[in-house]
């Protein structure tokens, strides 16, 4: 694909989740198919997931954060949401390589969401695992072991949370 072919695809639409645990720790996970797609493997994401045709995106978020980490809607408070979409190009030799090319990157709404359970209570090992490990890390931290390429989007997500991600008191 040509920068051109590209510039000209559409964003796929999609969530992201701040998962904040009650010492002020975001969830962090390292994912499976980062070698294929041609991803640094050390680094790690926060649960995201693309959004169905017709479904809003809470609902997307909540239905991807039990896909990806066994984390129930009763386990989680929401308690932000970001004002806005926020729009990510991925590289371009991996436009071709992820989503049969179809995307250029992704819009995401992000949502914080506070961790009311225990640790064994988050199973990656599910029918279709995203993360092969996980992690509780300081936000502060997150933004240098995203990809690259999130790092922005990882930015603006932390900041506009800002003090909501300390420690939950």
């Amino acid at each position: 694909m040509t920068p051109d072919d590209i510039s000209r695809l559409p964003y796929r639409p999609n969530v992201g989740i701040m998962l904040a645990n009650p010492r002020g720790l975001v969830f962090a996970g390292q994912r499976y198919d980062a070698p294929r797609l041609g991803i640094d493997e050390t680094a790690w994401q926060a649960p995201q997931g693309g959004i169905d045709e017709g479904e809003e995106p809470l609902a997307a978020a909540l239905r991807e954060l039990r896909e990806e980490t066994g984390v129930t809607p009763d386990l989680v408070t929401v308690e932000a949401e970001y004002p806005g979409w926020i729009t990510y190009d991925l590289p371009p030799d991996v436009v071709p390589r992820i989503w049969k090319g179809r995307f250029r990157g992704q819009k995401q709404r992000w949502y914080l969401m506070r961790f009311h359970g225990a640790d064994e209570q988050i199973v990656i090992e599910t029918a279709h695992p995203e993360f092969r490990q996980w992690t509780w890390i300081d936000p502060r931290d997150l933004v240098e072991k995203i990809v690259p390429f999130k790092r922005d989007i990882y930015a603006q997500v932390i900041a506009a949370f800002g003090d909501r991600l300390g420690a939950h008191r």
